[in-house]
C-alpha cells in the first residue's frame, strides 16, 4: 500500500495476505485479493480518478457498482478494453488502466479550459453555433474531443470469446437476498434454474451491511445457500455475469466475465427461460446542488460498501445529506469504522422517530439542505441552508455522503416492454404490468425492508415453480435483525434559486439543472426530447443515478406531476459490453441441420447425389447411372427434358400467402412491375429490389382470390424476403391490413416438365382441365389429383412445358410415386439441379448468385420490361434512377460462344480487354454444355455488353486466353413458344 493508506486493519471480504500489483495512470500500486480497482485506489488514497465528459471537471469515485457515473477507465495491454466503470473491475495481478477523457493526467488536464467557456457551450450548442464558415470544419474537432476511451486496436492474443445457448425453467437475475431466496425456493422444486449475478461475490447488498440473519452474520446464510445451490444438478450459477438485454419470448442475454477455462476472456449466454425472476435490486440516486460532482461526494450506500466489504475509509470527516431513512444505518457503520460524522443533514422537517437521536453526539440538521460543495480537487467543506430561515452555515469535511432515495433497477423489466408507474410514497417509478413471463421482486419491485424482500422472493419462487409444473417444498425465510420502515420526501434539487451550471443532474454527461431548464424554454419539454437535447441519461451509465432527478426537474419546472412526465426508453446494453463477447463463437463445432423434403429418401434410394440448394435445403444434384460420368449424367437428364419427359423436386422454393385488404398495395410496393390488373387464377413474374435498387429476388405471384395472393421466391432467399417484407410492414406501413403466411414447408412441389408432361397429367384422376386453352401459361388451378388437394401452377424454369404440382407435404411422396408409375412407360426421368442449371442457361434465365451478383439491376439483365413506368412508387425505384443517372458504363447480361465449340470456359473467369492482364470488364456468370445446341454456351456480365453483340471478347483463365463471340443471352427457343404450348 502507498503512504497514507486508508485500509482498515480488520474486516471486509478481502484477503490481506494476497497482495496484487497493478498500475493506474502509469503509477504502480498494490491492492488485496477481493478488491475492485476503485477500492484499491481508494485504499491507496487516490481520490481524483477521472475528468468529466464535457467540462473536464475533476471527478472521483461516487458509486460502488455498475451505477458509477463519474470514473471510467481504459484497460491497457492484451486485455485492452474501453470505457469500463472503475467500480466493476475486479483487481487482478498486472492489471493496467488509465483514466479516460483527460490529457495528460486527471491531476493536470489541459482540456479543463472548457470550464472557462461553459456559458458558450450549454446543452444543444452544436445545433445553434459553429455554422460559419462551415459546420464540417468544426465537426471533426468536436468528435475528437468528445468520447471516452479509445477502442482497442487489436483483439486479445491471450484468450478468446465464446457464445452459448441455454434453456431453463426459471432464470433469476441477481444473487442478493431476494435472488438467493427465490433461487433456493425454485431449485428445491427440481426445476432447472440459472442464477445470474454481476458481482464478484454473491450476496448483493448483504455484502455491504452488517445485517444479522437468524441472529448470525448474513454471510453465513449466503454461504449456506450458495453451497446448496452449487451441489444441485438442476442449477447453473453464473457469477461475475451481467444480464444486459431482455429480448422477445423471454430471451435474456448474459455476458460472463472471466469464465472457466482460463483461455476464455468472456462468454455470452443467450438464455431462454419459461419464467424470469428479476431480483436486480435498487440503485441509490444522487442529490442535486452546486458542485455535487466533486471528488469526495459519494453515494451513502457506496461509502457503506467500501467500509464493510472492502475495509477502506472513503474519508475522515463526513457530512451525510439525505431525504430518506436509509442513510442513518450508513452513519452507524461509518462511526464504527472511525469516521467522524460532522453532521447529518435531512431535508425533512420530521424524520422518522427512530432517527431523531442518531448514534452518538452528532449534529442533526433537519429541514436543511446542502447547497454547495466547497473545494475543487476534493471536498473541503459544504454549505448548508435552513429551509425555515434561509441561514447559511459552512461545515468542514472531506467526504459528503448523499442519499436521494432508491430507484428499483427496472431496466430489464422495461426492455421486456413492462410498464412502470410512479409511486408517490417511494418517490420513484416501480414495475407495474409485465408484458412477458417475468416478475420483479424485492428492491427491484420497490420493497426495501429486508423481511419484506424475503417474503416477496419466497412467494415469487413458489409461483414460478408451480407455473413450470413443479411441486414446491416447504421453506421458511430467515429472520432479519432490522425491519425499520422506509420513508422518503422527494427532493429534486436543493438550490432552486441558483440555476448554476455546476448543479449536475447527470454527472457522467455533465448535464446541469440549467441545461434542463434551457431545453424546456426552447420547447423541448417532452422527456424524450429533454434527454436528446441535453444528452441526459445517454451516457454509458444510462443515467442510473440521475434519470429520476431529470424527470423531477422537468416536472417542477413545468408544474406537472412526475407520473405525467413518464420515463425515457430503457435500451440494452444495461452495462458496457465488449463487441468480442457478442461475436464470440460457439464452444463446439457449429451444427446447422439440413432441411429435407418429404421425397429426400426416395432421391437417395434412386441414387441421387444430394446438393445444398440454399437455405440449408438438400436437393438432388444429379442421378448418375452406373458407368456414367458427371457430364454424361447431366446431358442425359437435360436431353430428356428437352425431348421427352422429366420431373424434379421443387419443394424448397419459398412460398408465402399474402392476404388482407391491403395485400395488393404491398405487392405493388415489393415488385417493380404492375400486379393490380392481375386476374384471379393467373400469375405474373416479378423482380423485387432492395432499398438501394439492387435485385433482391425474383419469382411468380399468383392471384388466388380478391385480396389473396400466393408468392413464390427463390430457395436461398425465402427467409431474406420474409424479413424484407416484415421490416417494410412494421416500420414503413404499420397501418396496412395485410398478413404474410410462410408456406414453404407446408406445401411440397413436384414439377413435371417436357413435351410429354401433359400426357402424364391426362392419365391422372383429376378435376383440373390441363388443356392449353383451359390452363394457359402462368395460370394456377386448384383442385384434386388422385384425391389429393392440390394447386397446380403452369410456370417454367426449364423453358419447356411445365406444371408445378403443389400438395400438402404429407401427400408429396404419394403423389411423386404415382407420377412415376404413370410416367414410367413414357421414360420419365428425374433430374437434379445440375441439369436445371443447363436448361435455364440455355434459356438465358437469371439465377441468384450468378447473374444476380449484388450489383446488377433489371436493366443490366435486359429486363427493362419488368420496370414499370406507370407505378408511382416501389421499393428501390429512386435508387435505381439515381444510380443509372450517373452515365457510367454498366455491366450487362450477354451470351458467349467460344470459337472452339467444345471448349467450356470457367464460371467466374474475368473478361479483359484483348485478353490482357489488366482491369476486368466483366466476368462469366455461367458456363455449360448445351444439349440443345450441341456445343458450349455461357452467360456473362460485360461492360456495355449489349452494344457489343457480334464482337469479340476474351476470357482469361490460368495461363491462357479464350476468345469468345458476344451474343444474345438466349440460346434456345427465343420466342418461348415451347413453354407456352
Amino acid at each position: 500500500m502507498s503512504k497514507g493508506s486508508r485500509r482498515l486493519k480488520t474486516g471486509g471480504e478481502i484477503d490481506r495476505s494476497q497482495i496484487i500489483n497493478f498500475e493506474f495512470n502509469g503509477t504502480q500500486y498494490q491492492g488485496c485479493q477481493g478488491d475492485s480497482l476503485a477500492s484499491a485506489l481508494m485504499a491507496n488514497n487516490v481520490s481524483l480518478t477521472a475528468r468529466s465528459f464535457k467540462y473536464h471537471r475533476p471527478r472521483g469515485i461516487m458509486g460502488a457498482n455498475s451505477e458509477e457515473p463519474a470514473s471510467y477507465v481504459e484497460l491497457l495491454g492484451d486485455a485492452a478494453s474501453g470505457s469500463q466503470p472503475i467500480t466493476t473491475i475486479v483487481l487482478r495481478e498486472g492489471l493496467r488502466a488509465k483514466a479516460v477523457n483527460c490529457w495528460p493526467t486527471p491531476s493536470f488536464d489541459l482540456m479543463s479550459v472548457n470550464q472557462l467557456i461553459k456559458n458558450f457551450i450549454p446543452a444543444g450548442f452544436y445545433y445553434k453555433t459553429l455554422m460559419w464558415p462551415n459546420w464540417h470544419f468544426f465537426e471533426p474537432h468536436i468528435r475528437r474531443i468528445a468520447g471516452l476511451a479509445k477502442a482497442p486496436e487489436r483483439a486479445p492474443m491471450s484468450g478468446q470469446y465464446e457464445s452459448r445457448y441455454w434453456f431453463c425453467d426459471v432464470l433469476i437475475v441477481g444473487a442478493g437476498p431476494a435472488g438467493l431466496m427465490a433461487a433456493l425456493t425454485v431449485a428445491r422444486s427440481g426445476a432447472r434454474i440459472v442464477l445470474v449475478d454481476d458481482g464478484s461475490l454473491p450476496g448483493g447488498d448483504l455484502l455491504n451491511t452488517k445485517e444479522l440473519l437468524n441472529g448470525q452474520p448474513s454471510k453465513i446464510w449466503v454461504n449456506n445457500v450458495i453451497d446448496e445451490l452449487d451441489n444441485l444438478k438442476n442449477v447453473l450459477r453464473l457469477q461475475e455475469s451481467s444480464a444486459w438485454a431482455y429480448r422477445e419470448q423471454n430471451l435474456v442475454i448474459v455476458t460472463e466475465r472471466h469464465p472457466a477455462p482460463k483461455q476464455l476472456i468472456q462468454r455470452t449466454w443467450r438464455i431462454r427461460a419459461r419464467r424470469v425472476i428479476i431480483a436486480s435490486g435498487a440503485i441509490e440516486r444522487t442529490l442535486v446542488f452546486k458542485n455535487n460532482d466533486r471528488p469526495g461526494v459519494m453515494l451513502a450506500s457506496a461509502v457503506q460498501a467500501y467500509i464493510n466489504r472492502y475495509a477502506t475509509l472513503p474519508g475522515k470527516r463526513a457530512v451525510i445529506f439525505t431525504n430518506n431513512d436509509s442513510a442513518y444505518q450508513v452513519a452507524e457503520d461509518m462511526i464504527a469504522a472511525g469516521i467522524e460524522i460532522a453532521a447529518i443533514v435531512d431535508c425533512r422537517k420530521d424524520p422518522a422517530p427512530t432517527h431523531a437521536s442518531p448514534t452518538g453526539d452528532i449534529v442533526h440538521k433537519t429541514n436543511h439542505v446542502v447547497t454547495k460543495v466547497v473545494g475543487r480537487r476534493r471536498v473541503r467543506a459544504v454549505n448548508l441552508r435552513s429551509n425555515a430561515t434561509g441561514d447559511i452555515k459552512t461545515i468542514a469535511c472531506d467526504l459528503l455522503c448523499v442519499s436521494g432515495g432508491w430507484n428499483p433497477t427496472v431496466h430489464l423489466f422495461s426492455q421486456a416492454r413492462g410498464s412502470l408507474r410512479y409511486e408517490d410514497s417511494l418517490s420513484t417509478f416501480v414495475p407495474d404490468t409485465a408484458a412477458q413471463a417475468n416478475v420483479c421482486i424485492g428492491a427491484a419491485a420497490g420493497k426495501f425492508g429486508l423481511q419484506e424482500i424475503f417474503a416477496d422472493a419466497l412467494e415469487a419462487g413458489h409461483r414460478a415453480a408451480i407455473d413450470c409444473g413443479f411441486k414446491i417444498l416447504e421453506l421458511s425465510a430467515p429472520i432479519a435483525q432490522t425491519s425499520a420502515p422506509y420513508s422518503i420526501e422527494a427532493l429534486w434539487h436543493s438550490n432552486s434559486d441558483d440555476l448554476s451550471a455546476s448543479s449536475f443532474v447527470d454527472i457522467q454527461n455533465d448535464v446541469t439543472l440549467h441545461d434542463v431548464h434551457l431545453a424546456i424554454r426552447e420547447g423541448f419539454g417532452a422527456i424524450e426530447h429533454v434527454k436528446r437535447y441535453t444528452t441526459g441519461g445517454m451516457g454509458i451509465d444510462q443515467g442510473k443515478t440521475g434519470n429520476i432527478n431529470i424527470i423531477g426537474a422537468v416536472a417542477n419546472q413545468m408544474n406537472v406531476a412526475l407520473a405525467e412526465i413518464g420515463t425515457t426508453t430503457y435500451r440494452s446494453p444495461f452495462v458496457p459490453i465488449e463487441l468480442g463477447a457478442i461475436a464470440g463463437g460457439r464452444e463446439d463445432s457449429a451444427v446447422l441441420p439440413y432441411r429435407h423434403t418429404p421425397i429426400t429418401q426416395w432421391h437417395k434410394d434412386y441414387g441421387a447425389t444430394m446438393y445444398e440448394s440454399g437455405a440449408h435445403w438438400r436437393r438432388p444434384g444429379y442421378y448418375a447411372k452406373v458407368g456414367e460420368s458427371l457430364q454424361q449424367t447431366i446431358n442425359r437428364e437435360a436431353l430428356a427434358t428437352r425431348e421427352n419427359l422429366a420431373i424434379y423436386d421443387g419443394s424448397p422454393l419459398g412460398k408465402f400467402e399474402i392476404s388482407g385488404q391491403d395485400a395488393i398495395k404491398l405487392i405493388e410496393m415489393l415488385y417493380t412491375n404492375q400486379f393490380s390488373n392481375l386476374k384471379v387464377g393467373m400469375g405474373r413474374y416479378g423482380v423485387m429490389l432492395t432499398e438501394d435498387g439492387r435485385i433482391l429476388d425474383d419469382g411468380v405471384t399468383f392471384k388466388l382470390h380478391d385480396d389473396h395472393y400466393l408468392m413464390s421466391t427463390s430457395t436461398a432467399n425465402a427467409q431474406t424476403v420474409y424479413r424484407h417484407i416484415q421490416r417494410f410492414l412494421q416500420i414503413e406501413r404499420p397501418e396496412w391490413r395485410v398478413w404474410i403466411t410462410p408456406l414453404t414447408t407446408q406445401w411440397s412441389n413436384a414439377t413435371l416438365c417436357g413435351p410429354k408432361a401433359r400426357q402424364v397429367l391426362s392419365q391422372l384422376n383429376s378435376d383440373i382441365d390441363f388443356s392449353s386453352h383451359a390452363f394457359p401459361f402462368m395460370g394456377l388451378r386448384e383442385g384434386t389429383i388422385e384425391g389429393i388437394k392440390t394447386r397446380v401452377c403452369r410456370v417454367s424454369f426449364t423453358g419447356e412445358l411445365s406444371f408445378e404440382i403443389n400438395v400438402r407435404s404429407r401427400d408429396a411422396l404419394k403423389l411423386w410415386e404415382r407420377l412415376f408409375e404413370i410416367g414410367k412407360p413414357l421414360d420419365l426421368v428425374p433430374i437434379g439441379s445440375e441439369a436445371n442449371h443447363v436448361l435455364r442457361v440455355e434459356k438465358g434465365f437469371l439465377s441468384l448468385g450468378h447473374e444476380v451478383d449484388g450489383t446488377a439491376d433489371p436493366y443490366d439483365l435486359g429486363m427493362s420490361w419488368v420496370m414499370s413506368k406507370q407505378k408511382a412508387d416501389y421499393i428501390g425505384k429512386r435508387a435505381v434512377k439515381v444510380r443509372r443517372g450517373q452515365n457510367r458504363a454498366r455491366r450487362e447480361l450477354v451470351g458467349l460462344l467460344t470459337d472452339d465449340p467444345y471448349r467450356l470456359v470457367t464460371e467466374g473467369a474475368p473478361l479483359t480487354p484483348d485478353g490482357k492482364l489488366e482491369a476486368s470488364e466483366g466476368f462469366v456468370t455461367a458456363s455449360v454444355w448445351s444439349v440443345a445446341r450441341s456445343r458450349s454456351v455461357a452467360l456473362a456480365l460485360l461492360a456495355d455488353g449489349r452494344n457489343r453483340i457480334g464482337q469479340k471478347a476474351y476470357v482469361r483463365i490460368k495461363n491462357d486466353v479464350i476468345p469468345v463471340t458476344i451474343t444474345q443471352p438466349c440460346f434456345y427457343d427465343a420466342d418461348s413458344e415451347l413453354m407456352r404450348s
